[in-house]
């Protein structure tokens, strides 16, 4: 039965589930052992490992209206990947534990490990998945570890920002909070269910704005970049520009004063593309959230590829724009605050 397109977890069972899914998993170039034992071995040459954790919940914080397993397994790979880059460090393995319910249909699983593979290759070529766990759930869940090499360099802290240091970052601001609008507002029935067979047409019309949310490319190799041209600190935009900033600069004892000239091409930008919008461009790329972009501060002088700049890390505490404060932007994403209940 385990061999039938039509399969689910439950009707195969975890040891037949396994057999097919790591073998779509992508191999880990650091990985001495690999899955198959209790434990994976990764090479360490540094002597330090980078590890962080990300869990991905069905409800709160992806929709299965909207999301296919695929984008699912890429996100799952993109966010952490997205983790150890902002500390400078290459990331080198992954281990993830999934838990699902009994009638998930094997090919979905399938599916998500092709994503992790896909999100490996792209973003971070070596990066390959070393083990984890398959469990039953009534909630489909992902949780991913990321493993890291800072080949030798100091870790890039928040902590290390100083006055004067130039605020600058990599990757996107306000995308991923768009195609989730997007998604929120005409991906839903007169109930406000997420309905898939409204996606096909928003996706034709905003194909890259839906892709920043359910299948982010954050720009990992600009972690090492950052590092290398002495960032004094960085972090990983996943909660939104002003939440993350502020603890830069909470953890760095300063202020930071963002550029409203740097923000409104950021805005104008996004109003381009996404016209409806306009109205929510600006709060977008403040408090959108998972861009999963890098904010790095550097000393002044040349910034290095892939990053512009955004503002300065002054004197003082808290976040400022031009100098005023930006109350009647939300803070930015909070999973408790955010959540409706609804699953989706």
């Amino acid at each position: 039965m385990s061999g039938t397109p039509d399969a689910t977890l439950g009707s195969a069972g975890e040891a037949a589930a396994l057999r097919r899914i790591v073998p779509r998993l992508p191999p880990a170039a650091a990985a001495l052992l690999g899955p198959g034992d209790d434990s994976a071995i990764v090479a360490s040459p540094d002597g330090r490992t980078v590890i962080s954790t990300d869990l991905l919940v069905h409800g709160p914080d992806f929709r299965l209206a909207w999301s296919s397993p695929y984008d699912l397994g890429w996100k799952a790979a993109a966010t952490n990947l997205a983790d150890a880059a902002a500390m400078g460090a290459v990331p080198t393995a992954l281990v993830v534990a999934l838990a699902a319910p009994p009638g998930t249909p094997l090919k979905d699983l399938e599916a998500l490990a092709d994503g992790l593979r896909d999100g490996c290759a792209a973003l971070s070529p070596g990066t390959g998945v070393v083990g984890g766990d398959l469990s039953a759930s009534p909630t489909l869940t992902v949780a991913v570890t990321v493993l890291g090499d800072l080949e030798g360099r100091p870790p890039v802290l928040r902590s290390g920002g100083r006055p004067r240091d130039v605020l600058a970052l990599a990757g996107t601001l306000g995308r991923a909070g768009a195609g989730l609008a997007l998604l929120f507002g005409r991906g839903v029935d007169e109930r406000g269910e997420p309905d898939p067979d409204l996606v096909p047409a928003l996706r034709a019309e905003h194909g890259p704005l839906l892709d920043a949310q359910l299948a982010p490319r954050p720009p990992i190799a600009a972690g090492v970049a950052a590092a290398r041209a002495g960032a004094t600190a960085m972090l990983d935009v996943s909660d939104g520009l002003l939440l993350d900033a502020g603890r830069i600069a909470a953890a760095s004892g300063v202020a930071i004063d963002l550029s409203g000239t740097a923000l409104g091409v950021e805005a104008a930008a996004l109003s381009a593309e996404a016209p409806e919008l306009a109205d929510r461009a600006l709060a977008l790329v403040l408090s959108g959230g998972e861009d999963h972009g890098l904010l790095a501060a550097f000393p002044s002088g040349d910034l290095p590829p892939g990053f512009r700049a955004l503002g300065r890390l002054t004197e003082g505490s808290g976040v400022t724009v031009d100098g005023q404060d930006p109350a009647t932007v939300t803070a930015g994403w909070d999973p408790f605050g955010g959540w409706d209940g609804r699953i989706g």
